[in-house]
């Protein structure tokens, strides 16, 4: 083992091991997933140093036991074990509720919205440097962290019936927030963690209508640019919305629940 290797938290072990290291008690819990040793090796090295805690894998298979003990994950693999998208498409079924940061070596756009579309919260060129990629990390952990610190409060207040700690029911809505899914009349959607959050917001402001803004927020966190112009966003957040739509309407056709003020947002309606 190199010595930059030695800066990544060994990837046997129990969980416990790994936070007993963590010497920051706030610090953001970072799984890094690289396929390259050296790659992996200096970022873990330049994270930590602004103060992350990381744990390394060079691969897919130990992230369903390290997921629940991290805040964030950051995805970058090679041919060695599959495509980014594909890799990203079985994280995502194997850490649900955990956002995914997807590195890339070119910042094609075409990449980033397939990657968006797959359940990714950001998407960030390598080249970009480990300074940005810690911002942008921080950035996703803090909406995070508030997503699922007010969920409880708001939902109860809007949605009115909260049927345990861990599930909220808005009419024939069922939202599992500790585990990130969503139901409708006993289905399971299979929406993406991005997805679930619209879903999330929209029917913790039942009846009320949330701006295109506040649901792109949501999607990736405040501030994040994407699109053509200053207003490019919006078509993003409409087409976020028909997929939520579609996945509604492929279990019921007469689905109508989301509601739509031209120019300004969408609306969950009030359960009769």
């Amino acid at each position: 083992m190199t010595a930059l290797e030695q800066n990544v938290v060994p990837q046997e072990g129990p969980a416990a091991a790994f936070l007993a290291s963590v010497s920051e008690p706030h610090a953001i819990r970072v799984l890094l997933i690289e396929d390259g040793a050296i790659d992996r090796g200096l970022l873990a090295q330049e994270l930590s140093q602004q103060g992350f805690a990381v744990r390394g894998l060079s691969s897919l298979s130990g992230a369903p036991n390290a997921a629940p003990d991290v805040d964030v994950i950051v995805l970058h693999c090679g041919r060695a074990d599959g495509s980014s998208i594909d890799l990203l498409f079985k994280l995502r079924q194997q850490a649900v509720g955990v956002p995914i940061v997807l590195l890339t070596d070119k910042a094609l756009p075409a990449h980033e919205c397939l990657a968006l579309d797959k359940g990714a919260v950001d998407v960030i060129c390598k080249s970009r440097g480990s300074e940005v990629l810690a911002r942008r990390l921080k950035g996703v952990v803090k909406i995070f962290r508030r997503t699922n610190q007010s969920w409880a409060g708001g939902c109860a207040a809007e949605a009115g019936q909260v049927a345990q700690a861990q599930s909220m029911i808005c009419g024939k809505l069922l939202l599992r927030p500790d585990v990130s899914r969503a139901c409708w009349k006993d289905a399971d959607l299979g929406l993406t963690l991005g997805e679930y959050n619209i879903l999330l917001l929209l029917a913790s402001n039942v009846g009320r209508f949330v701006t295109y803004r506040a649901i792109y927020d949501r999607l990736h966190y405040e501030g994040f640019i994407a699109g053509s112009g200053t207003d490019g966003y919006r078509g993003n957040v409409r087409t976020a919305i028909k997929r939520i739509r579609n996945k509604f309407r492929s279990f019921d056709p007469t689905f109508d629940e989301i509601e739509n003020y031209t120019g300004f947002g969408y609306c969950w309606k009030k359960p009769d």
